[in-house]
């Protein structure tokens, strides 16, 4: 294993760290890579990120470090490694993986520069005093997730036309989660659709929610936005494709685990962006003083061979608009 591939957890909260890390005076700027999830599940994300980074002219291992903490999809787990990053003092903290290592991050330190990129509104989430106008040590990239909910209702309409139940998995914990709700409940009252909301709060939920949607008659799904769902897509692909159940999902990744459909900010493009900003900090940018970027990019993905498994014809038109479709 390589020295900056990862930072163990031991016991829990013990974390073991590289020898060269521990130094007073690191001979290159230290960033701690803090992530939610399993280092396989973001390795695409941790690409993209070191891309951004080059753009700004850091390689990892060059002219700075990179050092990551891994929480294991184990919440518990993200304060100890914060607290870690600051005890190291490293140069700047990039937080991934969604809201919770953002606020671990920042509960951490008010004073090591800190970068998120997650799908939660960092203004209601307590991130950042305003998006323009950030304050403090912390700013990123935000996926404006919540905003899009009825987009993908729209779509996943016109692809299933006949649907008039539609199941959807949230998150409550997720502090987005009641404006998601909010925003399906007025299209179910103007739409005249039925809405089944169920909680999911881990991937143990993920297959008794699937049997309350065939025991509600829904005729498909919305997965809501949330790092449990992002961090068991793969699992929430093969159920609903098992089940029969036409579902559209929040990127092209859980589409190209055999996911029917996916549209949203394109994750890879918000973490390039934010290694951008990890790189103008380290040339001396305050956070306070970058706005929270909006996502520029997004895209809708099809899977073609999902369709045909479930029996449905994709429409030309959505065809169309597909950003790119999965054969």
């Amino acid at each position: 294993m390589k020295r900056r591939d990862f930072i163990a957890l031991l016991g829990g909260t013990a974390i073991a760290w590289p020898r060269a890390a521990c130094a007073q005076q690191p001979a290159m700027p230290v960033i701690g890579f803090l992530g939610s999830t399993a280092a396989a599940e973001y390795e695409y994300l941790a690409k993209a990120f070191r891309e951004g980074l080059s753009e700004t002219g850091y390689a990892d291992g060059q002219n700075v470090s990179i050092h990551y903490g891994w929480a294991d999809d184990h919440p518990d787990r993200l304060r100890p490694l914060a607290d870690e990053f600051v005890r190291l003092n490293v140069a700047v903290i990039f937080a991934s993986g969604g809201y919770p290592s953002a606020l671990a991050a920042k509960g951490a330190t008010s004073t090591i520069p800190i970068v998120f990129a997650n799908g939660s509104d960092p203004v209601r989430s307590g991130l950042v005093a305003s998006i323009n106008r950030p304050g403090g040590n912390v700013t990123g990239v935000s996926f404006l997730a919540t905003t899009i909910i009825t987009k993908r209702l729209e779509l996943l309409s016109e692809l299933v036309p006949h649907a008039a139940a539609f199941g959807v998995f949230f998150n409550p914990n997720n502090p987005d989660a009641e404006v998601m709700m909010n925003e399906l409940k007025a299209a179910e009252r103007t739409k005249q659709l039925r809405m089944i909301f169920l909680v999911t709060t881990s991937e143990r939920d993920f297959a008794p929610a699937f049997a309350q949607l065939l025991e509600q008659k829904a005729d498909a799904l919305l997965i809501g936005n949330d790092v449990v769902f992002n961090a068991g897509r793969a699992r929430l692909a093969e159920l609903a494709t098992k089940n029969a159940v036409p579902a559209i999902f929040e990127t092209r990744e859980f589409v190209a685990e055999g996911g029917l459909m996916g549209y949203g900010a394109s994750f890879s493009d918000a973490y390039r962006q934010a290694g951008i900003y990890v790189g103008r900090i380290l040339k001396g940018a305050k956070p306070a003083d970058l706005p929270v970027l909006q996502p520029t990019k997004f895209e809708l993905v099809i899977n073609l061979k999902t369709a045909k498994a479930l029996g449905l014809t994709v429409p030309p038109t959505l065809l169309a608009l597909a950003d790119e479709v999965i054969e």
